[in-house]
């Protein structure tokens, strides 16, 4: 069967299936697509709002939105209970929910999770205003910071990263668990002295911060990358010139983000949405530049959870498996 028939009879049966028996025979049963992203100044917001309108146009009988979260944990306990079809999360976010890792905020394993795509990679960014003195990891202790919101995957990251610069939460004089806009919002009011982001690139709440006051962002040297223990999380550098005031570049620590469903979600359905994302690769460009870093290859594959039998097919299709 030739690929676009195969996407039109997949997402008609998906869509005659969800209609269910009181409605068959119905001219447009739709087939609905959440795709759970995160606060809407990060950059999981943007490009899931790009990927529901992508899939509005491009997938017949599907009626796509994106829904604003608290990112990644939120987002996969959401999968884990059908409150979604499609969810950003962050790598190592998905190792602690496939192993149920009730200190990360899972009740238990999730084994509902499948894999669609690897993507682009999240860089931990650690950004002070450059009056409170901070330069280096251990100028944190005593300062007030925000470290994302609770549970999310930038707080996972924040506590992951502090443990491995000898750090924790009880060395600050304050900290907030605030997403990101609102940590910035009190950056530039002085009341905080940090925020501990972790993002595409070009984030729009630190560039939105470097245009208000001069920033230090602070550098993860790659020994406390290696402290860590998490294969998930690479070395990684800041370009100089990412933000307003940064002359050169800074080291960091990486971590690759993940496209996941669940189990409960078609096959054919996966597939279309698979191809749609990297058919229109353009156009996620243009809603954040962080989807430049996104490729269709082997490595969109690699993830601590199962491929889903419809993203295994397209990958086949595409020569990649």
């Amino acid at each position: 069967m030739e690929r676009r028939e195969f996407l039109k009879a997949g997402v008609a049966g998906a869509a005659f299936v969800i209609a269910g028996p009181g409605l068959v025979g119905t001219a447009r049963a739709e087939t609905f697509i959440n795709v759970l992203t995160g606060g809407t100044s990060g950059v999981y917001y943007p490009l899931g709002v790009a990927m529901a309108s992508l899939f509005n146009d491009k997938i017949p009988g599907v009626n796509a939105s994106a829904q604003a979260t608290k990112a990644s944990v939120e987002n996969l306990n959401l999968l884990q209970s059908g409150g979604g079809e499609l969810a950003f999360t962050l790598g190592d976010a998905a190792s602690l929910a496939w192993a149920g890792n009730e200190e990360a905020g899972y009740k238990g394993k999730l084994d509902k999770l499948r894999h669609v795509a690897a993507i682009y990679s999240n860089y931990v960014q650690i950004v002070a205003t450059a009056e409170s003195g901070i330069k280096t990891l251990a100028d944190l202790k005593g300062k007030r910071i925000s470290v994302g919101a609770p549970k999310s995957g930038t707080e996972l990251n924040a506590r992951a990263i502090l443990k491995a610069a000898g750090l924790s939460y009880e060395d600050f004089a304050k900290v907030e668990y605030l997403p990101f806009a609102e940590s910035v919002d009190l950056m530039k009011n002085r009341q905080l002295d940090v925020t501990l982001q972790s993002a595409g690139l070009g984030v729009a709440s630190i560039k939105d911060l470097a245009t208000a006051l001069p920033i230090v962002i602070v550098a993860i040297p790659a020994d406390t990358v290696a402290a860590v223990g998490d294969a998930a999380y690479q070395t990684a550098i800041i370009k100089a010139g990412t933000y307003q005031g940064q002359d050169a570049d800074v080291a960091t620590a990486a971590i690759r983000n993940l496209l996941l469903t669940h189990s409960g979600v078609a096959d054919d359905l996966v597939y279309a949405m698979a191809d749609t994302i990297f058919s229109n690769l353009d156009t996620l460009v243009a809603a954040h530049k962080a989807a430049g870093a996104i490729k269709l290859d082997k490595s969109a594959t690699e993830s601590p959870i199962p491929l889903h039998p419809g993203a295994e097919k397209f990958y086949k299709d595409k020569g990649i498996l």
